[in-house]
């Protein structure tokens, strides 16, 4: 019997198959499992795949070969209808099929946020994601970050959130057979038990130009909120937090000199309104609408949802469906806060997000 992890797996592989094909035919289906059992398809092309018996031999020997792989290194293949599948990643069009993780933390983390900047990072750099990460664990211990595990802002963040102990989690652009660039290698390995590694692509993998680009969309995807540190004019980080505010994420940057090259790209951000200004943990916690938590208490059976929550799950109740901006205009509020919002609520299996941006209660 095929499992999930396996079957999505052979679905990646198949030949005259293309990965967005592929997630079309998951999220027709439900599951990989599904798809690839469906003896009496009426679309042709699916049907034809189904048909090549060797194209789905040399398929599965492939899958095999890296589920094998995984099993003897601790990784775990995370499909897309897993629950431990990143719930925000879902809604982006080109959500990968599978992730490959090494890690201890939960990917489903409602205080997340990526922090993204340029290369080139500066001292006033270094000193804004140190100063950041150390008062968001006193603030807001219970914290996710994600960043890419690339020289310049994203692993001064890495190393941040290590020396401060918030879970950071790096999404590479390769295969996790190797550690990309060498020189962040003890870091990486840190990540694996207070944090951990992330990224869609199998063993072998090479990490090529296009494959950061790509990567781009996991970072801006999964979790609430991006943060640009330091960017030039027309830094990579800039398309990231282009992607993130399709997704309705909330995009923040922090301000700098109007003379420094790589406080162009944050400074334009926020004159344009494309991010809000963060000079500070607290603000945070403000934007995002999340209370601070310095002490963990004890864990309720029966979770609390703000007043906010609790007047979406009263709107939805009336209605058979609303769009998130219908919510925003009744709520008062952005379409990136009514996103944060509903991430509990999906969480709770309370509400579902349907196609078009509709919401109706589940």
């Amino acid at each position: 019997m095929l499992d999930e992890a396996l079957s999505s797996l052979i679905m990646l592989r198949l030949r005259g198959l293309t990965q967005s094909q592929a997630l079309a035919a998951i999220r027709h289906y439900g599951t990989a499992m599904a798809a690839l059992t469906d003896s009496q398809s009426i679309d042709s092309h699916w049907a034809a795949i189904l048909r090549d018996a060797i194209g789905i031999q040399e398929a599965r020997e492939c899958a095999l070969r890296e589920m094998e792989f995984c099993q003897e290194h601790r990784i775990e293949v995370i499909p897309y209808s897993s629950d431990k599948y990143p719930l925000r990643l879902r809604q982006v069009k080109d959500a990968p099929i599978v992730l490959f993780y090494r890690g201890t933390t939960a990917l489903n983390h409602t205080h997340s946020i990526s922090i993204v900047g340029t290369r080139h990072i500066t001292e006033y750099g270094k000193q804004m994601c140190n100063s950041l990460i150390k008062d968001l664990r006193e603030m807001l211990p219970n914290s996710l970050i994600v960043s890419g595990l690339a020289y310049g802002v994203d692993i001064h963040t890495h190393r941040a959130c290590l020396k401060y102990g918030i879970d950071t989690v790096g999404v590479l652009a390769h295969g996790l057979d190797r550690i990309y660039p060498r020189r962040h290698e003890k870091e990486a390995r840190e990540m694996l038990s207070h944090g951990g590694l992330l990224t869609e692509y199998f063993t072998g993998t090479n990490p090529d130009k296009g494959n950061f680009v790509r990567r781009n969309r996991i970072v801006a995807g999964m979790t609430a909120a991006i943060l640009v540190v330091e960017s030039a004019a027309h830094g990579g980080s800039l398309i990231t937090t282009a992607i993130a505010s399709s997704l309705g994420r909330e995009v923040m940057a922090v301000p700098g000199r109007i003379t420094d090259e790589y406080s162009a790209g944050c400074n334009h951000l926020i004159s344009q309104k494309k991010a809000s200004i963060i000079t500070s943990a607290a603000d945070i916690l403000h934007i995002m609408g999340w209370e601070s938590a310095p002490v963990q208490g004890e864990v309720s059976l029966f979770p609390t949802f703000s007043p906010e929550q609790e007047r979406i799950l009263a709107m939805l109740s009336k209605k058979d469906a609303i769009t998130m901006d219908g919510l925003a205009n009744q709520l008062g509020t952005t379409s990136a806060r009514v996103a944060n919002l509903l991430f509990d609520l999906e969480d709770a299996e309370l509400v579902v997000r349907m196609p078009g941006n509709f919401v109706r209660k589940a």
